[in-house]
C-alpha cells in the first residue's frame, strides 16, 4: 500500500463526485461535476455515458492533485447510482446508446405484461425484487428491442451490458466487466442466494448471459486502473451501490439498523445479518455487500421522488429560488394551511409500486403560499417515510431508530419533522454524505488499511445529532389523515 488515503468515485444521478479520505475520515480532497439530464418523453430519463466517464475522470484527477498527488493514493473505492443502465462496444470501449436511468418508467407495459403472465411471484422469490421499470434488466431488453447498434454488437458478440460501476471499471481498467454483488442484485437478474446470472431470468427478461459482467465482491482487490488514467496504476479495493454504501457508511453492520438516505429519492435500509429477507408488504430483498462470497442482505424501500421535489419545485415552478429556502419557508407558518404533495412525479415507490402514478398538489385555497407549498415538500419526506415504516413494521422489521444521510438530511427541519411523524429517535451525522463514507470504508477493509468494517466506522464515522419526537398525538394523526387521504387513489396491487 504506497499511500494512506482513499479516492472515492461518487457517481450520482445529478453530479459526479471525487473524494479523497483520510483513515479518520478527513476529506483530503473534493471536485464535483453536474450530470446532464435528458427527457425525450414524459416518463424518460436519459444519461451520456461518455459525459459520466469524462466528468468522474477530471473529478478524480482533481481530487487527487487537491489531496497532494497519486503517491498518496493507497485505493480507490467506487459507488454509484444503481439500476441506470449502460450498453457499450467491449472492441471500441463506446457506448452504444444513452443511459437509461433508474428513475425511467419507460419499460412499465413490459412489466406489465410479465406480471400479467403471472411472473412477479417468481421473480419476487428469486430475486427479492419486483416487476417495476426501476430495475436494470427490462431496461436492458428496451435497449436491445429499439437501439439498432445495441442489438447488431449483441449479434456480433461484441455487447456489454452493466450498471453505472461496471461502465467506470471497464474504462478505468482498460476492459474489465465486472459488476459488485450489491449492484447485480438489482437487475432482477442475479437471485439472493447465487453466486451469479440466473439463466432461466435472463430467458425471461429476453438479456443475454453472454453480454452481462461477472459478478464479484464488494471488497478485495478487485481491478487496476490504466497507469495512464492518473500517473500510476491505483488499485480499486470497494465498490457498492450507493444505498448499500450509505448504509455501510452509516454504520448499520448489525442484524436490525436501520438507514434512510435522501438525494434525488429517499432509500431505506435495514441489516437483515445472512439471512436472506423475504416481504409480504411489497418491500424489496437486496445484497447489502458480499466479502469472500458470503453475503449480508438487506430489507429495502425505495421512494422514487425526494430531493428532486424540490429541485422541481426550483426549476420547472419557481417556487423558491434554491433549496435552502425551504426550511426558512417552511419554519414561517404554522402549519401546511391543508396542503399535501403527492410527489409521484415518476411514479410510486414502495411500498405503493404504481409506475402510472402522477404527482398531486391537493388542499390548495386562496390562504395557501408558497411557503405552504415549501412546507408541504419537506413534510412529504416524513409521511413517505411513514409508509414505508409500517410496511417494515409489518414484516417484523420494527425500527427503533432511524439514521438519515444524503443532502436533504441537512435540513434540520425535516430531520425534526421526520422524528415527529414517525415517533422516533432520528439520527444525522455531521457528515451527512455517508454513500462516499461507505465506499471509502469498503475500499479501507479490501486494500487492509483496515482488519474489517467494524473498525473501519470507528476510525471514519464523525460525531452524531439525535433528534427527538416532540409532536403530540393528535397532532401526528391529522397530518397522517391528511396524506392518507390524499394518496388514497393510489393504493397497493393486490
Amino acid at each position: 500500500m504506497a499511500g494512506d488515503l482513499i479516492l472515492v468515485l461518487d457517481e450520482g444521478t445529478t453530479s459526479t463526485r471525487a473524494m479523497v479520505f483520510a483513515p479518520d475520515g478527513a476529506v483530503m480532497g473534493l471536485a464535483q461535476r453536474d450530470l446532464e439530464q435528458f427527457y425525450p418523453q414524459p416518463g424518460w430519463v436519459e444519461h451520456d455515458a461518455v459525459h459520466i466517464w469524462e466528468a468522474t475522470l477530471a473529478c478524480a484527477r482533481e481530487a487527487i492533485d487537491q489531496a497532494g498527488g497519486v503517491e498518496r493514493i493507497a485505493c480507490i473505492g467506487i459507488t454509484n447510482q444503481r439500476e441506470t443502465v449502460v450498453a457499450w462496444d467491449r472492441q471500441t470501449g463506446e457506448p452504444l446508446a444513452r443511459a437509461i436511468v433508474w428513475q425511467d418508467r419507460r419499460t412499465a407495459s413490459q412489466c406489465d405484461a410479465l406480471r400479467h403472465e403471472g411472473h412477479e411471484a417468481l421473480v419476487h422469490a428469486r430475486t427479492g425484487l419486483l416487476l417495476d421499470p426501476y430495475f436494470s434488466a427490462t431496461k436492458m431488453r428496451w435497449l436491445l428491442d429499439n437501439e439498432e447498434q445495441v442489438r447488431a454488437a449483441s449479434q456480433a458478440g461484441r455487447l456489454a451490458l452493466g450498471t453505472v460501476e461496471s461502465w467506470l471499471i471497464f474504462k478505468l481498467t482498460g476492459g474489465a466487466h465486472v459488476s459488485d454483488a450489491s449492484n447485480a442484485s438489482r437487475t432482477c437478474l442475479l437471485p439472493l442466494d447465487s453466486s451469479g446470472w440466473d439463466a432461466g431470468l435472463c430467458e425471461l427478461f429476453g438479456v443475454p448471459q453472454d453480454a452481462l459482467p461477472a459478478v464479484i465482491d464488494n471488497a478485495g482487490e478487485l481491478g487496476l486502473t490504466s497507469a495512464e488514467l492518473f500517473g500510476a496504476a491505483l488499485p480499486i479495493t470497494g465498490i457498492a451501490g450507493d444505498q448499500q454504501a450509505a448504509t455501510i457508511g452509516q454504520g448499520c453492520l448489525a442484524p436490525g439498523d436501520t438507514k434512510a438516505t435522501y438525494g434525488t429519492g429517499a432509500f431505506v435500509l435495514t441489516n437483515m445479518g445472512d439471512s436472506m429477507p423475504r416481504s409480504d408488504n411489497r418491500l424489496l430483498g437486496t445484497v447489502l455487500y458480499q466479502q469472500s462470497g458470503a453475503r449480508t442482505y438487506a430489507l429495502e424501500g425505495s421512494v422514487f421522488v425526494a430531493g428532486s421535489l424540490v429541485q422541481w419545485l426550483r426549476d420547472s415552478l419557481g417556487v423558491i429560488g434554491d433549496a435552502g429556502e425551504t426550511e426558512a419557508l417552511a419554519r414561517s407558518v404554522p402549519d401546511n394551511g391543508g396542503v399535501v404533495i403527492v410527489p409521484a412525479l415518476s411514479g410510486l415507490g414502495a411500498p405503493h409500486w404504481r409506475p402510472e402514478a402522477r404527482g398531486m398538489i391537493s388542499g390548495l385555497s386562496f390562504a395557501a403560499g408558497r411557503a405552504h407549498i415549501a412546507r408541504a415538500a419537506l413534510e412529504a419526506m416524513a409521511l413517505q417515510t411513514h409508509d414505508l415504516a409500517t410496511a417494515f413494521a409489518a414484516d417484523g422489521a420494527n425500527w427503533t431508530s432511524l439514521k438519515i444521510d444524503g443532502g436533504m438530511s441537512a435540513n434540520d427541519w425535516m430531520a425534526q419533522d421526520m422524528a415527529d411523524i414517525l415517533a422516533l429517535s432520528v439520527e444525522r451525522p455531521d457528515f451527512v454524505e455517508t454513500t462516499a463514507l461507505g465506499a471509502a470504508m469498503l475500499a479501507g477493509v479490501g486494500c487492509g488499511m483496515f482488519a474489517d468494517l467494524d473498525m473501519a466506522a470507528r476510525s471514519m464515522r464523525g460525531n452524531i445529532r439525535v433528534f427527538r419526537s416532540q409532536m403530540d398525538t393528535h397532532q401526528r394523526s391529522a397530518r397522517l389523515a391528511l396524506w392518507h387521504r390524499a394518496i388514497g387513489s393510489f393504493q397497493p396491487r393486490a
